[in-house]
């Protein structure tokens, strides 16, 4: 490409997409997240860079993503996706992020620059996927994006609101036929067919009950529940509350963030004494369950629980299939509870890596399995099946003994219920309905596989986050100094004491997680950490306060 056809890059970006503000922003864990107000030239940029991106994989098509996923309702945020649906290749991070902060003026030769360095052929067509949340700010920035793909030839398709999990299936469907039609009804078809099929062999039993109540987070994961709901026939009776009606803001107070870090129950919803809920969050890309007892003691079933239940039902079924050569593993981060990987190790007897905190960490990890299960804490996961491990699957479904096969059919229905591409609230809550119910489980039965370690965790305003540096899969420091060897006092002082400190990937924070025997030592060892980080990392505003 001429630099001549560069100049309506620049043009595009001066008459409707300035740059407005000397902030700083950072490709992080998930993308750009920030106030909304200041993103519009950044999302402008990455529809540049998405047509990039496209060339350089040959003109294989590119997701964007408008969301700030958990985040509140003035927050906004970008995040692109790579051709098989999965997130962008961290070494494009450092170039996002070098193209969203330049000057307009520099934009045009930053972009030949950028052309240059990734060796992209301006000649092929490029196809790129636009999707976005329910948040007021969405729209403006999706026509940003449309705008910055069209200013270097590409082609976007505009997919309105869509969950984050939908626009990736979307995107690897775009690029692999076989593996479905790249729209929301394909998807549907997909994810919620092999639910009812899967559900058809399955009677139910034991104290299982096919009610579900659903908190919504008053985003768009609890309104395309409400379009699937009219199709389950009758398998599962959703209870949609927290649908954005009612002046319900989104993530406020509700959905999955707001119950895993507060423990506290959502606003909006009904409970009924020993009624499990489901709780997403604003984009439909995190789960966690609970319910509440008979004394509205709230009881936490989050992502290290809902994997211990699919890794356990998964090994189950290929013991039935016999099919040991297959390994299957399953991968945390530090915020996962101690009970559950020991549960995990020693219990289900399945091995467990630590990566850190990270989406796209847990996916790569999971890729070295057959079958790799992955999940946050905070409900963020899903199951990784190998090409090896679905053809030896389907072999056995086609060719095994009568048990066998039957044990095969089902995994084949899990391997299409699941969205491999990302963490998905729809698909993994198909998932756990499907295993509870194969079970006869009840949730205080599915939570009474091991008891989880009390734990708090707490955020810290610094001066700059990324004066914290880690080692360890996050889970030790090696900046500032002092710092790691005060947390290690302060957790040797408490029966199970466990603590780290890590910089936000999301946030311009840092997060205390601390687990211990009982909940007022957990919250003390959060506290007195909180206020280490505060003393030694440059705290900013009110200090930490210790429980009474």
């Amino acid at each position: 490409m001429p630099p001549s056809s560069l100049r309506v890059v620049y043009a595009f970006a001066r008459e409707m997409h300035p740059k407005t503000s000397d902030v700083f922003i950072q490709y992080g864990t998930a993308g750009f997240r920030t106030k909304a107000n200041l993103l519009e030239h950044v999302v402008y940029r990455m529809g540049l860079l998405a047509v990039i991106r496209s060339r350089v994989k040959n003109g294989r098509t590119i997701g964007m993503m408008i969301t700030a996923s958990h985040n509140l309702e003035p927050d906004n945020g970008v995040k692109l996706v790579d051709p098989d649906g999965e997130m962008l290749e961290q070494s494009w991070e450092e170039i996002a992020t070098r193209l969203a902060n330049v000057s307009d003026n520099d934009l045009e030769s930053t972009t030949e620059q950028i052309i240059k360095q990734v060796n992209a052929d301006m000649s092929l067509k490029a196809s790129v996927f636009i999707g976005m949340d329910t948040r007021y700010t969405s729209p403006r920035l999706a026509a940003a994006a449309s705008n910055g793909v069209i200013a270097l030839k590409g082609t976007p398709r505009e997919f309105g609101i869509v969950t984050t999990p939908i626009l990736h299936y979307c995107v690897k469907c775009r690029n692999d036929n076989t593996y479905g039609i790249p729209t929301e009804e394909g998807y549907y078809e997909k994810i919620v067919g092999a639910f009812k099929t899967i559900r058809q062999k399955l009677p139910v039993f034991g104290e299982y009950n096919t009610t579900l109540y659903v908190d919504g987070a008053n985003g768009v994961g609890g309104k395309k529940l409400n379009i699937i709901r009219k199709s389950l026939d009758g398998e599962l009776d959703l209870q949609l509350f927290n649908l954005g009606g009612n002046g319900g803001k989104l993530n406020l107070n509700c959905g999955a963030d707001f119950v895993k870090v507060s423990q506290k129950q959502p606003v909006g919803v009904e409970h009924v004494p020993y009624q499990r809920v489901a709780s997403l969050d604003g984009d439909g890309d995190r789960l966690v369950y609970y319910y509440l007892d008979d004394k509205e003691n709230m009881h936490l079933l989050d992502g290290d629980r809902i994997a211990t239940l699919l890794a356990s039902y998964i090994a189950e079924l290929l013991k039935g299939a016999e099919a040991g050569d297959l390994n299957m593993g399953l991968v945390q981060t530090a915020y996962a509870n101690g009970a559950s990987t020991r549960y995990i190790t020693e219990e289900l007897k399945v091995p467990v890596t630590c990566v850190k905190t990270g989406v796209k960490h847990l996916h790569h990890a999971a890729l070295s399995y057959d079958i790799g299960v992955y999940f946050e804490a905070n409900g963020h996961g899903t199951v990784i099946y190998s090409d090896k491990a679905k053809k030896t699957i389907a072999k056995i479904a086609h060719d095994g003994e009568p048990e066998q096969r039957k044990s095969a059919q089902l995994l084949l229905n899990l391997i299409d219920m699941t969205n491999e591409t990302v963490g998905d609230a729809i698909s993994d809550l198909f998932l756990v309905e499907t295993v509870l119910c194969a079970r006869g489980l009840h949730a205080r039965q599915w939570r009474a596989a091991y008891a989880d370690l009390p734990c708090r965790q707490l955020k810290v305003t610094v001066q700059d986050r990324n004066a914290i540096a880690t080692t360890d899969a996050e889970r030790r420091c090696t900046a500032p100094e002092g710092l790691q060897a005060a947390v290690d006092a302060l957790a040797g002082k408490y029966a199970s004491g466990r603590a780290f400190v890590r910089p936000s990937g999301t946030e311009d924070i840092v997060r205390v997680y601390a687990e211990a025997d009982s909940q007022l030592a957990a919250d003390k060892l959060a506290a007195e950490v909180a206020q280490a980080v505060y003393e030694l990392a440059g705290g900013v505003g009110e200090r930490p306060q210790l429980p009474a």
